[in-house]
């Protein structure tokens, strides 16, 4: 039963002054997570830990909130329009308020969503799910939080912390380092076994690759160990899957029990041809390892969170370069091939051919493997480089103004373990 005034068939929000009348039923599945969230309140004491006040004669929820943005927040949840940033309100401030109702940045118009990372950017402000009501203080709200938790549960949130953020304790920064020190040894042994000199030194002494296999399985194990634990203490399992890193994780991991278990049942010197290229190419693929490295170094971090939120910009980049390579290998390959078959350029027989041009002209790398030789074609090759240089600086600016903003959110996260690292060192 859910709490409140006994046979009252709907319920009254305030906020900041409105009033707004929802039916019970409403409420359970409204869109809002936070107005949802009454529904399943058993208690004055769980209600006060969504809104600000109740009024139980009225059946009224308080919320000092500010009641415009409310306003526009309701009409976007209800299916009127697009959700757009109140006129003569901080765009921080609104931003403040979705978060609060239980609504990201992503809810936002394009054009809005702009304006907000250029003003955080500008302020240099970053918006935390984990922290209450953001970066301006306000309550959250959800039950469960830090002071209402059980022992048990701060623990699982300590473990989470330790080997999910390498700057939120001490323990957490030797846990990094010990796993940045594994990382570097398998890419090292990786490296140097691909050496003509290690494999002649291989075959000469076998002791010296029963070592290098040790200390491979020595790496797996300590990176299947690390990944079992955060896991398992991980606040939303099927979450944690779906995340890249964890991903990335799995593939760097699973690789090596393959090629384990191959070789159990092929035979290290097996005759089956197909089933040695498999193992060199899941032996390979402990490449993946160096991407782990992103979990301790904000630079790494920054790159993926650039290109998450830049993949607009970054597919718009690829359209360029795909209709400017499309037309410059068409009209090279008719300059260099078509006119003239007697004396035609051989290099560019073909468009696909001409295609392996392009794109090196366009990135100005040209390797000089191909190169025009007719005046049209040279004049052509002159304006593909200039258009190159064009279309791949069109969009970069957008691309750096979402490095610079990812870069200092990810300085302010690390700012904010930081102080919590140092209070536990003093303490």
């Amino acid at each position: 039963m859910t709490f409140g005034r006994s046979g009252a068939a709907s319920v009254v929000l305030n906020v900041g002054g409105a009033r707004y009348s929802l039916s019970r039923e409403l409420l359970k599945d409204f869109p809002l997570r936070r107005v949802s969230r009454l529904h399943g309140c058993r208690s004055e004491r769980d209600v006060l830990e969504v809104c600000d006040d109740y009024d139980r004669e009225r059946n009224e929820y308080f919320f000092d909130r500010h009641s415009e943005a409310f306003g526009f927040i309701l009409l976007y949840v209800r299916g009127h329009g697009k959700l757009r940033f109140a006129p003569r309100m901080c765009e921080l401030s609104f931003y403040n308020e979705m978060i609060y109702w239980g609504l990201e940045g992503t809810h936002l118009e394009y054009c809005c969503q702009r304006r907000l990372d250029d003003r955080m950017s500008d302020t240099y402000t970053f918006y935390s799910a984990d922290e209450p009501g953001g970066v301006l203080g306000r309550d959250e709200g959800r039950p469960g939080t830090a002071a209402d938790a059980t022992p048990s549960r701060r623990w699982l949130e300590r473990m989470r912390r330790t080997f999910e953020e390498p700057t939120s304790s001490l323990a957490a920064q030797i846990l990094a380092s010990v796993s940045v020190v594994f990382v570097i040894v398998s890419m090292v042994v990786l490296c140097a076994s691909t050496l003509p000199d290690w494999r002649h030194a291989v075959a000469q002494n076998r002791s010296l690759d029963d070592r290098s296999r040790v200390i491979e399985a020595i790496c797996i194990g300590w990176f299947t160990a690390e990944c079992i634990v955060r896991f398992l203490v991980s606040k939303n399992k099927c979450e944690f899957v779906k995340r890249p890193l964890n991903i990335i994780d799995l593939l760097a991991i699973t690789p090596y029990y393959i090629s384990v278990l191959m070789t159990v049942f092929t035979g290290e010197n097996s005759q089956l041809q197909r089933a040695g290229v498999t193992l060199r190419v899941l032996r390979m693929m402990r490449i993946f390892w160096v991407i782990k490295l992103a979990r301790h170094f904000i630079g790494l971090q920054t790159l993926g969170l650039t290109l998450k939120r830049c993949y607009r910009e970054m597919v718009m980049l690829l359209v360029f370069i795909c209709v400017a390579m499309a037309i410059f290998s068409a009209l090279s390959q008719l300059l260099e091939h078509g006119l003239d078959l007697e004396a035609s350029n051989k290099d560019f027989a073909s468009i696909p051919a001409a295609c392996w041009w392009v794109i090196i002209s366009m990135t100005t790398v040209g390797y000089g493997d191909m190169y025009p030789i007719t005046m049209p074609g040279r004049i052509l090759g002159g304006v593909c480089v200039v258009s190159g240089i064009v279309l791949l600086a069109l969009p970069i600016t957008f691309i750096y103004h979402s490095f610079v903003q990812c870069y200092h959110e990810l300085k302010f996260r690390s700012a904010r373990y930081s102080r919590s690292l140092s209070a536990e060192f003093l303490n």
